[in-house]
Formats: structure tokens, C-alpha cells, sequence
């Protein structure tokens, strides 16, 4: 199917991901990732939750839950042609929002993420679990300690300051903070591979 068409449904999730062109670097430094959090901020939390994310040196990981329509601001939703493909027109919002902001800081031009964003159905909850697990251990790929990374959910979940990230949701689906600590102890069923 035409990826256009494959719109992001209501009350459904999805692992939402990209990377740079070529694998280039899209996070140089720290401002850069925190501007791209707030970013999503603006741009994605009125129509999505959020249950895990990561962002690595050369791509990003979101997984989000889509909201149902009528937890959306209907105001949001006002001149659109079709509001199935509002959240997929956020996402790409969001990127083109950072890519101009990251190219004008460092003097360059063109794409900075491969198009279009990718985006996979999750379908179980046991499948929401393996990813998000999957998620929240990418910084175990460039030798970094999920505990004390500062780019993913996984702080965020154990923390008890105000985050954008369901906490609550997130800890129901793992039955608790002990059993989420545990299951981010081994590796993720979850296979992937940036495509």
C-alpha cells in the first residue's frame, strides 16, 4: 500500500522512526535534541500519546498512541481535507520544523531525514511491550547506560517530574515499576531494522 494512504488510525499504535539521510548524523549535540522534543511538544501531543521514545546520534524512535478524534481539538482539525491523515501530516511537520532549524544552525541545505517517516502497526500488547523495551534500550548500542541516558523515555518512566510521556499508561502495561525495570534488563524479542 501507498504509505500516503496508509494513515495513522484512531486509538491505534505505532513505532514511528527515522533516520538520517545516508545515516548521517540528525543530532549533533544536546540543544539539538531537546529542540526536537519540543518540537514534538508542538507539534504531535495534541493528537498523539506518547509511550516511549529514543533519539540517537543518526535517527528516532517514537511510540505513540493515536488519539481518538474527538479528544482532538476540534479547532486542530478545522480546513483539513481529510482528517484520517492529520497525524501523519503532524509527523511530517515535525520533521520539516527541525530539519529547517538544524540546517539554518549549521549552514546547510536540503533534506535532513529520509522520506516518508516509517512507521510500523502494533497490533497486541505484548508486542507494545517488546517494542517500547526495544525502544528504550537503543543507547545500549553506542555503549550508553539506558539508566542515564538522556534522550529516551526509559528516565522518564522512572522519574516522578512532569513528562509528556503516559507514565501511568506505560507502568499499567508492564504491571508495575519493578516488572518494567526487569523486562528492561534483557534483550527485546522485538527485531527491527532501520529500513
Amino acid at each position: 500500500m501507498d504509505i500516503r494512504q496508509d494513515f495513522l488510525e484512531q486509538n491505534c499504535f505505532y513505532h514511528i522512526y527515522n533516520r538520517g539521510i545516508n545515516g548521517c548524523t540528525v543530532f549533533n549535540d544536546n540543544e539539538n535534541s531537546y529542540y526536537f522534543l519540543r518540537k514534538v511538544k508542538e507539534y504531535l501531543l495534541d493528537y498523539i500519546e506518547v509511550f516511549a521514545y529514543c533519539l540517537m546520534p543518526n535517527h528516532f524512535h517514537l511510540v505513540i498512541k493515536v488519539k481518538d478524534k474527538t479528544s482532538i481539538p476540534s479547532s486542530n482539525l478545522k480546513g483539513l481535507h481529510s482528517e484520517d491523515s492529520v497525524v501523519s501530516k503532524q509527523v511530517g511537520k515535525l520533521i520539516s520544523s527541525y530539519t529547517q532549524a538544524f540546517n539554518k544552525r549549521f549552514e546547510r541545505h536540503g533534506s535532513l531525514f529520509e522520506r516518508p517517516f516509517k512507521r510500523k502497526k502494533i497490533l497486541d500488547e505484548s508486542y507494545l511491550r517488546q517494542v517500547i523495551v526495544y525502544v528504550n534500550r537503543n543507547p545500549l548500542d553506542i555503549q550508553q547506560k539506558i539508566e542515564e541516558y538522556l534522550f529516551s523515555s526509559y528516565k522518564s518512566i522512572l522519574s516522578t517530574s512532569p513528562t509528556s510521556v503516559a507514565r501511568n499508561e506505560v507502568l499499567l502495561l508492564f504491571e508495575g515499576i519493578e516488572n518494567f525495570k526487569y523486562c528492561h534488563k534483557k534483550e527485546s524479542l522485538y527485531r527491527f531494522e532501520l529500513e
